[in-house]
């Protein structure tokens, strides 16, 4: 079993301090290894590097650089991929990465797809690198049929991906369901569930609107009941992720991933509520 975490880079220009205390607190929860964004159109990828190496170096912790194609040319991820390996890290998460709307994509200096930069790095790198990839259990935002992106999958997956990490999602069956499609296409990597704790109900809704992730009713109820009460919101939403990943635990999901949102805080409660969970996992 694996537990892991992901933190963002703050974006250029601002401090640093903060992002180390960050760094400390996450890295004392001894997550199984811990991930970097590369931040919206490639605004902090030199932070990324930065801070992967940090996490290494200084505490200890395998670390995993996010790579993103829409926001770097060919010619740059080769410089990146230098970067990254100069530095010992030996994970990357490859994604092709949110669109900018004022960005006319893609020039034939890009990448088109994830598949396509997944294969050139494994053909540049050979198995220097651990490559993990995005899924999205609900199917893409911009596919309009299911069966589509899990073919879409497949081909990232035949380019060279060594794992997956899913999107945040809500509701465990549609998981669940989406191990099974992607078992039937073949598709036999291992798969990462990412999960989000929510602490702002407005803020998750519009990330859902915009990702296609949908709210089960379950969920929908705890952030009309409690979304004006901050602390309330706070509690309820790291309850219903502990819960959520006590389901995936029980049903042999044995790798979890959460998305901190930078709030170390939150991240261990959630660790504190499993830690005999994962003690036993442990031995």
């Amino acid at each position: 079993m694996t537990f892991s975490c992901e933190i963002f880079p703050p974006k250029a220009g601002v401090d640093m301090s903060r992002m180390d205390e960050i760094i400390r607190d996450i890295a004392a929860l001894h997550p199984d290894f811990i991930s970097v964004t590369y931040g919206a159109g490639g605004s902090t990828s030199k932070r990324t590097v930065e801070i992967a190496s940090k996490i290494q170096d200084t505490y200890g912790i395998p670390a995993m650089a996010h790579l993103t194609c829409v926001s770097s040319t060919k010619e740059e991820v080769v410089t990146m991929l230098d970067r990254i390996e100069e530095n010992h890290i030996e994970n990357i998460l490859a994604l092709r990465g949110d669109i900018p709307q004022d960005m006319d994509f893609p020039s034939p200096q890009h990448y088109r797809y994830a598949c396509e930069l997944i294969q050139d790095i494994r053909s540049q790198k050979g198995d220097r690198f651990c490559i993990g990839g995005a899924c999205y259990p609900e199917g893409h935002v911009e596919c309009e049929h299911k069966e589509d992106d899990i073919d879409y999958l497949k081909q990232k997956v035949e380019s060279g991906c060594d794992f997956l990490t899913t999107q945040m999602f809500f509701d465990n069956n549609v998981f669940y369901n989406f191990l099974y499609r992607i078992m039937a296409k073949g598709i036999q990597v291992p798969v990462v569930a990412g999960v989000m704790p929510v602490t702002n109900s407005r803020q998750i809704k519009r990330s859902c609107e915009l990702s296609g992730t949908t709210l089960p009713p379950r969920f929908k109820a705890i952030a009309d009941t409690f979304s004006d009460k901050p602390l309330a919101m706070k509690q309820a939403g790291i309850a219903y992720a502990t819960e959520q990943i006590i389901d995936l635990l029980s049903n042999g999901v044995n790798h979890i991933h959460l998305y901190t949102m930078n709030n170390p805080e939150i991240a261990a409660k959630i660790m504190d509520n499993l830690s005999g969970i994962l003690r036993d996992e442990e031995a």
